[in-house]
């Protein structure tokens, strides 16, 4: 238990200075002024001041901030200047100000804690694939699991045998063989099996027209063979990147399932976790080893990416919303207007988070696996 509070409290520290380093780095890099670059959310522990920047550790481990000068909680931009404006050390303070910078400048700031949690879901992926590898599926169809007394084991089929063939057509997919077997039930057919040893035999077998549901006509479970493969390091973030972009696209149909089911059904979809159920996925993690945490940082990452850039007020994307709307209209929205926007987002988004925090533990409680168990 103690190590799985331990790797799930450096996971979120990972993240979190992560995201918050993209905002550091590119404001720093536009000369914008950072006031306070602070792990957790306030009330502050403790903080160091370097240079200008004061470095903090707050009390709230959820999250972290970057305080830029000039930026108001709207993010539109208001400062509160000294009496005597025509100082110059005031003029060039304010010129570093973050709501006087050009749109694109305002908009790069806001995006960079996203971009970096998609840069981190690649390096890890990348690195994956090029040190420990990927699996791939294969040409070969395995047979799993045999059912006991149906017309499998009557004709000799075993767990891990590989069917080759059937009826002297050859087999390369599950679905290829439950559609032949579909389309002859009743019918003798000839199997040609491989072993373990790649020992080539031939059994007869007669599909059942009826059967249980959970046993087909066979009475046996198969799947689709699966091997290693590593990339070159320099190919590895070309695939990398692919494969993230793959799983983006299925987080964000996830995401879209989420809000359609809350509005629909008013409940959250089973599989979905939050603190508390990352934070216990992240023992079942540890317990698998190193490769399922590095591929459990990448997904948790990809899915702080994703989510942030959304435009929902109160999150990155919604900031970043409202600076491209200024962008698009060359007006200001009225802080005030972009600052209630925000506090409301705020709060929805802590609503949703108790509930599904809720959901949780409801699951917990009652015994339920939280998500599906990782194999």
């Amino acid at each position: 238990m103690l190590i799985t509070i331990l790797v799930f409290l450096l996971i979120l520290s990972i993240l979190v200075l992560i995201h918050e380093a993209g905002h550091f780095f590119v404001a720093k890099f536009f000369n914008i002024k950072v006031e306070e670059f602070g792990f957790g959310l306030p009330p502050r522990a403790f903080g160091i001041k370097r240079g200008e920047t004061v470095y903090s550790i707050n009390w709230l481990p959820i999250g972290g901030f970057v305080k830029l000068f000039g930026e108001d909680d709207a993010g539109a931009g208001k400062v509160s200047l000294p009496k005597i404006t025509q100082n110059k050390t005031t003029n060039k303070d304010e010129s570093r100000a973050f709501y006087s910078r050009p749109v694109w400048q305002r908009a790069s700031v806001v995006f960079a804690g996203v971009f970096m949690n998609f840069v981190l879901a690649v390096a890890i992926v990348s690195i994956l694939f090029s040190f420990i590898g990927v699996a791939v599926a294969g040409k070969d169809v395995v047979v799993d699991q045999v059912i006991k007394g149906a017309p499998a084991e009557q004709s000799g089929i075993k767990p891990k045998d590989i069917i080759v063939s059937i009826n002297n057509v050859n087999i390369t997919t599950p679905d290829q063989l439950v559609l032949y077997t579909k389309d002859h039930l009743g019918e003798k057919l000839v199997l040609k099996l491989k072993d373990t040893k790649s020992n080539i035999r031939t059994v007869e077998i007669t599909p059942r027209s009826q059967y249980p549901k959970d046993q087909g006509p066979m009475g046996i479970a198969i799947s689709q063979s699966f091997t290693t493969k590593k990339y070159p390091i320099w190919e590895a973030p070309f695939v990398g990147t692919k494969e993230v972009l793959n799983q983006s696209a299925m987080i964000g149909q996830g995401l879209v399932t989420v809000v359609v089911q809350l509005i629909t059904q008013g409940s959250v979809p089973k599989d979905v976790a939050g603190p508390v159920g990352i934070a216990q996925l992240t023992g079942t993690v540890v317990e698998i080893g190193l490769p399922a945490v590095l591929s459990f940082i990448a997904l948790l990452s990809l899915n702080l990416a994703i989510i942030n850039i959304l435009p929902i007020p109160a999150l990155d994307g919604g900031r970043l919303f409202f600076i491209l709307i200024e962008g698009f209209t060359g007006r200001k929205v009225s802080p005030r207007v972009e600052t209630m926007a925000h506090t409301i987002g705020m709060a929805v988004l802590l609503g949703l988070i108790a509930l599904i925090t809720i959901h949780d533990l409801f699951r917990i409680a009652s015994g339920q696996p939280l998500i599906p168990q990782i194999k």
